[in-house]
């Protein structure tokens, strides 16, 4: 007993320097990023005069899921760069390219500006990511490397919770942009850390080019494929990881949509006000705080779970753990009600803790020695492959299917009532000046469009002139008008409160039926999985039993 506890320690005191900034700049990386992608899908989508940008949901999907497939595919690349020109260097061009990344998403507003910029910033976090998980790789051996990334992966968890919970607190108060402006200065942090404090080790480069060395990677995670144990797996996690996608690129807009969580927030405000004026806004729980469960309970539970996960075959602990996060993720899905929220996320954090982390040590497991690190890398493929499903179902799929907006405006023409149309200020400047053949800056100048407030009825007087003195077709050009200001007309015009008309909305349309699909996508990675030990695992065992 003793023997372990010294061993405990002894292991955490003989860490060095290099290691715990490692891990200290992995905790607020995930600061960063979480604090911008956990209430990013609510900002894309957020009405304009509240600051949000009034983009629809399909463009939402194809920012948030098809960017983010593209920054776990780059890792593959970016990590034999950053053995070629070394660790320190490659940290600083990713920090200098996210820090301007972050910013300038803040700073952007039309679908492709905010769709390269987010590029810009997925580059930056693809090229941090395999070098913190080197450096702590290079920093532990076989007695600590189990602890060593133990602790790694709870500074992910711990960086994961602060950053929505700062940016929830932020937005409310300061607006939007902050939580930008805030992400910048956090990695700015993590900068002036490695300038300061990271002292790279001289190692061995290897000698091959890089060009050489990117074939040789891509041509190795083809070789690794052809292993039959890996590729099907990595084939049937693409499902688990689509599922747990909906928690960040879905849930948070089903929440806002159609989830009432006035008696928490009411509850909150009464009895523990502080509390209720950081987590609510406009009588409700701000939708980020219900997807920060998840995070809490890893915090929390990871090391009770995976202590009970360690007496299970490894496929096992997957398998049950996609079955208990199914069960959590169609929970929140299912149904209006908060509670159900709260408890299907909860149900869902432990299925993911059982999962998540076994299926990299089953990896190890049916990895041939010496090609570690090679199976390893393709532990992201499916990661980056359930983005690319991830955008269809939170974009055209919950577009069509779930989005409150769409089915009020159905709503509306069904009963011939007619409504103006939802236009932002940029789509009415761009086709605007079109129509009146002038350019953009030209645009804006001449109706005062870039001042800090607008007078609209000045706007569309002047623009109504302009374009009777040119005898110019106006009639298919709308004026801005917001999400906030569509819904509040509708409300008005159908004589209902706004919760009225959301249950309205639900009954008829059943906007919850996503759950169907995303159910059904976790319980096919079930079967899958359970068919892939029976056919391919158990036979390989009895032979290397016998």
């Amino acid at each position: 007993m003793s023997d372990t506890k010294t061993s405990l320690f002894t292991t955490i005191k003989s860490f060095n320097k290099n290691f715990w900034i490692a891990s200290f700049m992995e905790l607020m990386e995930r600061w960063a990023w979480y604090g911008i992608y956990t209430l990013l899908g609510l900002y894309l989508v957020g009405s304009t005069d509240t600051g949000g940008l009034g983009f629809d949901h399909i463009q939402k999907g194809n920012i948030m899921g098809n960017i983010v497939g593209i920054l776990y595919f780059l890792p593959l690349i970016f990590g034999v760069i950053a053995d070629r020109i070394g660790y320190k260097v490659s940290l600083i061009i990713s920090y200098i390219i996210m820090i301007s990344g972050y910013y300038l998403l803040g700073e952007v507003n039309t679908y492709w500006s905010v769709y390269m910029v987010f590029l810009l910033v997925a580059v930056g976090a693809a090229f941090f990511k395999p070098v913190a998980s080197a450096i702590v790789a290079r920093n532990t051996d076989e007695t600590t490397g189990t602890m060593g990334f133990g602790i790694f992966y709870m500074m992910v968890n711990i960086g994961g919770f602060i950053g929505p919970a700062m940016s929830s607190g932020l937005r409310t108060t300061y607006g939007w942009k902050i939580i930008f402006v805030q992400a910048a200065i956090v990695i700015g942090i993590n900068l002036i850390l490695l300038l300061l404090f990271y002292n790279e080790p001289k190692v061995e480069k290897p000698k091959n080019s890089i060009l050489e060395a990117i074939k040789e990677s891509i041509l190795g995670i083809f070789e690794a494929l052809k292993d039959v144990r890996l590729g099907i797996l990595l084939l049937l996690m693409i499902g688990f990881w689509t599922m747990f996608n909906q928690l960040f690129n879905t849930l948070p807009n089903f929440i806002e949509d159609w989830v009432n969580s006035a008696s928490i927030s009411n509850w909150l405000n009464e009895k523990l006000p502080a509390l209720g004026s950081l987590i609510t806004q406009d009588g409700q729980v701000k939708p980020e705080w219900f997807t920060n469960i998840d995070s809490l309970m890893i915090i929390l539970f990871q090391i009770t779970i995976s202590f009970f996960v360690i007496k299970m075959r490894h496929i096992n602990a997957v398998i049950r753990g996609a079955i208990i996060a199914t069960i959590g993720i169609g929970l929140t899905f299912y149904s209006g009600s908060v509670w159900f929220t709260i408890i299907g996320t909860m149900i869902f954090a432990i299925g993911e803790m059982m999962s998540s982390p076994t299926v990299s040590s089953f990896i190890a497991l049916i990895t041939p020695k010496g090609k570690e690190g090679l199976y390893q890398g393709t532990y992201f493929l499916p990661v980056a492959a359930s983005y690319f499903v991830t955008s269809i179902i939170s974009g055209s799929l919950y577009q069509s299917w779930s989005d409150k907006l769409s089915l009020l405006k159905k709503e509306m023409a069904g009963r011939n009532i007619e409504m103006p149309e939802v236009v932002t200020k940029e789509e009415f400047i761009e086709k605007g000046s079109k129509a009146l053949n002038m350019s953009i800056s030209g645009f804006e100048k001449q109706f005062n469009l870039k001042a800090e407030t607008i007078d609209w009825t000045t706007v569309k007087q002047s623009f109504t002139d302009l374009a009777s003195s040119k005898s110019i077709d106006i009639n298919q050009i709308h004026f801005p008008f917001s999400k906030n200001e569509y819904f509040a007309l509708a409300e008005q015009k159908l004589g209902m409160s706004h919760w009225d008309m959301t249950n309205m909305l639900w009954e008829t349309y059943n906007p919850n039926k996503i759950w169907f699909v995303i159910v059904g996508i976790g319980i096919f990675s079930i079967i899958s999985l359970a068919i892939y030990d029976k056919m391919i695992i158990r036979p390989l065992e009895k032979k290397a039993a016998k």
